[in-house]
């Protein structure tokens, strides 16, 4: 053993430098100060003395194959598993990754072409004929079948969606105010160009009036604000907003959560992040122990389209597929939302549920 515990079977003249380590595996230094810290790749003796790390050749197979993964995207995670497999099985998870990996793209393809089709109504948008859009909405919540409290809020009207989901001892009170505070919008006669401002105010009231309290405590907001074919998106923490068009559901904010970060980063796959521990830890919400800091956005809106803000225990639950065809098959938003939380309390419903629909319609 090592002065730290690690095995190290081989003499000080058959192993190589960090340096030479690196070169020999094209690996930087600094990866591999990475990969020994988080287990992947531990050198096979440190000096107790000088904290300096060397390497026995017979690591470099391993050290390649973790290149390699890298180089595929893979999280970090899962090249753990994969180089503690055998070569058979190893295959076998490469390959099914790669699945997962293709799908993904396709995901992402369909992601940019939503993206496209939003820069180019942005373009068109002054030389198309002016149709007058109306929505039709609906919203519902329900305290699921494991909670003791229900903490989460939602709104639906012809102006405003908008769902919240609190956490802590006053986490109800906290979700139920983030929502009030924007209710006043509904009566306001917006500009496009007054949306964002006046939709983001509001939210910043709700964040400064959020309770204090010994333990955290807090909400997310999740909000679309219209007027005309301009609708104003407002998101801090980990409840969503998807739009279905012709070309499918686009989930159109991104999740303010430690999970998520580490997906960003990855640390971790989405089906690792399903259950992690800490998957209910947010980076970002209404909280007056935190910034205020949300993400903001404007849409063109088009006749046909629905419009999907829920909490995480709908998407926790639903996957998208299940709720694309909800939001496809529904005859009117007050249907969707029933149904979408019938489907959630079939599947557990180990956590309060709010979701609120809009329908864009021409007239």
């Amino acid at each position: 053993m090592d002065g730290d515990g690690r095995t190290a079977p081989y003499d000080d003249g058959a192993l190589l430098t960090i340096g030479a380590f690196a070169r020999a595996s094209r690996l930087s230094p600094k990866a591999l100060r990475l990969y020994d810290e988080l287990g992947l790749l531990p050198p096979a003796h440190v000096d107790p003395h000088s904290g300096y790390r060397h390497y026995a050749p017979a690591q470099l197979e391993r050290a390649r194959l973790v290149a390699w993964l890298r180089r595929l995207g893979m999280p970090l995670a899962r090249i753990r598993e994969v180089c503690e497999l055998a070569p058979d099985a190893a295959a076998v998870a490469v390959a099914a990754y790669w699945a997962r990996v293709e799908a993904d793209t396709a995901a992402r393809r369909d992601l940019a072409a939503f993206l496209v089709d939003q820069l180019e109504r942005k373009n068109t948008a002054m030389t198309t004929p002016h149709t007058p859009l109306t929505m039709r909405y609906a919203a519902l919540t329900d305290q699921g079948l494991v909670r003791p409290a229900h903490q989460d809020a939602a709104h639906a009207g012809p102006r405003l969606l908008a769902v919240a989901d609190g956490y802590g001892p006053e986490g109800g009170p906290a979700a139920k105010a983030a929502i009030e505070a924007l209710n006043g919008l509904e009566d306001q006669d917006l500009t496009a160009v007054d949306l964002l401002g006046a939709l983001e105010e509001a939210a910043r009231r709700a964040h400064r009036a959020a309770p204090a309290a010994d333990e955290a405590t807090g909400s997310t907001l999740t909000a679309l604000l219209r007027s005309g074919a301009q609708l104003a998106l407002l998101h801090i923490g980990d409840s969503r907003a998807y739009v279905l068009r012709d070309s499918g559901l686009f989930q159109i904010t991104h999740d303010h959560s430690l999970v998520q970060s580490l997906i960003d980063e990855g640390r971790l796959s989405p089906e690792e992040a399903a259950s992690h521990p800490q998957r209910a830890q947010l980076l970002r919400s209404l909280d007056a122990a935190t910034e205020f800091a949300p993400d903001l956005q404007l849409l063109e809106a088009r006749p046909g389209e629905r419009y999907l803000l829920c909490t995480d225990g709908l998407t926790g639950v639903l996957p998208a597929a299940a709720i694309q065809q909800v939001l496809t098959a529904a005859d009117d938003p007050d249907q969707a939302v029933h149904e979408l939380i019938r489907l959630a309390r079939e599947a557990g419903a180990p956590d309060n549920v709010g979701c609120a629909v809009g329908e864009v319609t021409g007239g």
